[in-house]
């Protein structure tokens, strides 16, 4: 038989924060897994889903559409002509950009937001402990100064409070009701003042006093906080930025350089050599295939630097890696933009 849970169990239940983070990592798995799936198709050539179109034009007026016109494209005959606009393997690395921007971008932009919120109920924290601590100098009791405390406004930590105000009108101890705000919110700040504030309570001291201390205490780690943030943006910033270099050196050298190595290595004139004449490159043979495996090399290249350039950023801002994925995801997008236009 089914246990029946008690009032007090069902009052908690009401006011427990909902977490939707296996949700939303479901959500991008699965549109992840989609794009995976036609990056393969893409591979094997049983579609074509290119972002460059033919429009077989011979923009330089040489007689023949190829790697020195606009847009290639890719001779998948071999006939000397274009028939796809890209390549199997770019259109599997474009879709594979996309499947990785799935995997990572919802979960990590949800996770940022809810580290922001955090850090706002946080922020807050100390104005409230404060409040409270002087309610309970008043003569109230732990509990009292906690519903007459959330009377006030304090952001995002509002809700909380009221919460917290609600289960103890509703019965459940101040203790329990604090208990329960720490595992909603699960940081290590709320749950060392938590932890102190339960243990003066159950010990019988001057509650008022340890509210002061923690909440100065408090304040004084934000500013630590702060100060280390302000320093971290800087190097940030130096990811940003050579990740960037990085992007427009590669774009160099794919408008300027790659179409001048096709120009000038197709036929070499090295002048008469034992009267034969002209005389063959041996580059000239595979050219194309070279050229194109040096842009899949740098297309490659920029996926995992975006990558891992992110996950850099991340845990410079605040140690954690996976609020790096938000910095991977924009990185991945610029790099993917860029490349796109070559």
């Amino acid at each position: 038989m089914a246990k029946i849970p008690s009032l007090e169990e069902v009052r908690v239940k009401m006011y427990e924060k909902h977490d939707y983070t296996k949700l939303i990592a479901g959500i991008g798995i699965a549109i992840g897994l989609v794009f995976l799936v036609i990056a393969v198709l893409n591979m094997t050539n049983q579609v074509d889903m290119s972002f460059k179109g033919l429009d077989n034009q011979d923009r330089n007026e040489d007689g023949v559409i190829d790697a020195l016109d606009i847009n290639p494209g890719y001779d998948i005959d071999g006939d000397g002509v274009p028939d796809q606009g890209e390549s199997p393997t770019r259109r599997f690395l474009n879709f594979l950009v996309f499947a990785i921007l799935a995997f990572i971008g919802p979960i990590g932009f949800y996770k940022n937001k809810k580290m922001r919120d955090i850090k706002a109920i946080e922020r807050r924290l100390p104005d409230f402990l404060r409040d409270v601590a002087e309610a309970g100098r008043f003569g109230m009791t732990l509990a009292d100064a906690i519903v007459v405390s959330s009377r006030g406004r304090y952001g995002k930590l509002t809700p909380e409070i009221e919460k917290m105000a609600s289960q103890i009108q509703w019965g459940v101890p101040a203790t329990e009701a604090l208990r329960l705000f720490t595992e909603r919110v699960k940081t290590p700040m709320v749950g060392r003042i938590v932890s102190i504030i339960r243990k003066s309570s159950d010990a019988g001291g001057n509650v008022a006093d340890v509210l002061s201390m923690v909440s100065h205490d408090a304040k004084e780690n934000q500013l630590t906080e702060d100060e280390r943030k302000i320093a971290m943006s800087t190097y940030i910033a130096v990811i940003y930025i050579s990740f960037l270099v990085f992007l427009i050196t590669i774009w160099i050298l794919n408008v300027s350089f790659l179409p001048k190595m096709k120009e000038t290595s197709t036929v070499i004139e090295a002048g008469q050599v034992g009267g034969e004449g002209e005389f063959q490159s041996p580059l000239a043979e595979n050219i194309d295939v070279l050229i194109a495996e040096i842009q899949t090399a740098f297309f490659i290249s920029a996926i995992i630097h975006a990558v891992g350039d992110g996950l850099l950023a991340g845990v410079l801002d605040n140690g954690k890696i996976v609020n790096g994925l938000r910095h991977s995801f924009i990185m991945l997008i610029i790099g993917f933009l860029l490349l796109l236009l070559v």
